[in-house]
């Protein structure tokens, strides 16, 4: 029997053939940390009185979530992860000097390999896995383990496979595809298991997108979610200073699936996710008879806070005005994708537009700051989660969309369909 792609990984790390269901331990590449999260993995760390972590250049502390400090506790929370770093002398080591959501940022660096076995405390780590890695959240607890000992002990997932045929139509990207994945199988649909994401449409999504439809991987219960490697992947890393030698993995043909999901996307239209769950997934053409006036529209997260999204962002805003009654906040997801952003005119695009241009920061999307929603507000955000509560007050309600979608309806003051 052949092997899947994320079989193959494990079966490198460990030194020998593994299969779905076997537990083993193996050792990690890049252990992935944030000032929300790293805190307490360096409490259990300094507890077991070990004085050095097992692999420094493979543990990366990234400054996102309430960074520049939003109040003396979240600064007091970003100290104790700052003094870590400078203590240890941490090469991976990001904040507001160089600063971006991690999820983005350590893809720009070089610090994300094809190949690589990945874990962070926080959920979306998951994203990663569309450079061909194997990447997964995990408790600060467990990355901790990794910091001590430099590995971990895994289940190897099994996997479903996820077959994308036809072309993709206007204006539908990555994160169509994962909604519509997530619609049909629910929020749980893929507990503990890795979607591979394979099929003909594959090579028409650019790496934005892939990076999107891995990153809602968890937002289907999944473990991990991965895309093979091919010329985009190489594209994206033809330039980067690569922290180790990549390896490309492919799945066998006769590999063992738990499952195969067939979607043709040259049906799909851009897709909304109402409240509360990622799986109330409309269609479009469906959703906007609802005539839904909006409050608030957020295009920004490790979701798609890329320079792909603010150029079409910018592309439908240009000489137009958001409407009077809905605020537009716009997130880059790295210093250097706004540095692109200020090169190429985006910025002025969306200020003379009404919006508001922040610094790369995760914020709103998990309600954090620069963007909270007030009690019943309405707000369509181009993130990840729309649960009760998510992004403000509990009566607040946020429909997922991608960054057409969210531009356009930013300007109407009402959910549109951007085509």
């Amino acid at each position: 029997m052949g092997q899947t792609i994320t079989e193959k990984i494990f079966s490198e790390h460990v030194g020998r053939k593994v299969k779905a269901g076997e537990i083993i331990e193996c050792s990690i590449d890049m252990v992935i940390g944030n000032d929300i999260t790293t805190p307490i993995s360096i409490k259990a760390f300094e507890d077991s009185g070990v004085k050095k972590l097992a692999n420094p250049d493979g543990f990366s502390i990234v400054m996102d979530h309430f960074i520049p400090a939003k109040d003396i506790a979240s600064a007091n929370q970003a100290k104790i992860s700052r003094d870590f770093a400078y203590k240890h002398n941490l090469k991976n080591y990001f904040d507001e000097k160089d600063m971006g959501i991690e999820h983005a940022l350590l893809p720009e660096k070089g610090l994300i390999i094809p190949g690589d076995i990945i874990i962070g405390a926080d959920s979306h780590t998951c994203t990663h896995g569309a450079l061909g890695a194997f990447a997964t959240g995990m408790g600060s607890t467990d990355m901790s383990c990794a910091m001590i000992t430099g590995g971990n002990w895994f289940k190897i997932p099994e996997t479903i496979k996820v077959v994308f045929t036809g072309k993709p139509g206007k204006h539908v990207y990555g994160k169509d595809l994962i909604l519509e994945v997530i619609r049909l199988i629910g929020v749980d649909g893929a507990l503990y298991k890795t979607l591979e994401f394979t099929g003909s449409a594959i090579p028409y999504l650019s790496i934005t997108d892939r990076f999107s439809l891995c990153n809602m991987s968890i937002e289907a219960g999944a473990k991990s979610g991965i895309i093979a490697v091919d010329d985009t992947t190489r594209e994206f890393l033809a330039n980067k200073n690569l922290a180790r030698e990549s390896k490309e993995f492919y799945s066998d043909d006769d590999a063992s699936y738990c499952q195969t999901i067939n979607i043709d996307v040259s049906k799909l239209e851009p897709i909304v996710a109402y409240p509360h769950l990622p799986s109330n997934g409309k269609p479009i053409s469906q959703a906007i008879k609802d005539n839904l006036e909006i409050d608030q529209v957020f295009i920004g997260s490790c979701t798609n806070g890329r320079l792909e999204d603010l150029r079409m962002a910018a592309k439908i805003l240009s000489g137009k005005k958001v409407a009077k009654k809905t605020r537009l906040i716009i997130t880059p997801a790295t210093q250097n994708i706004l540095l692109h952003a200020v090169k190429e005119g985006l910025v002025e695009i969306f200020i003379n537009a009404g919006a508001v241009f922040s610094n790369p920061t995760c914020g709103a999307c998990l309600g954090g700051y620069m963007g909270i929603l007030g009690e019943g507000e309405k707000c369509i955000a181009t993130t990840n989660r729309n649960f009760i509560g998510r992004m403000g007050d509990r009566s607040s309600e946020i429909y997922l969309a991608n960054s057409a979608v969210a531009a356009a309806s930013a300007i109407a003051g009402k959910l549109v369909d951007p085509r």
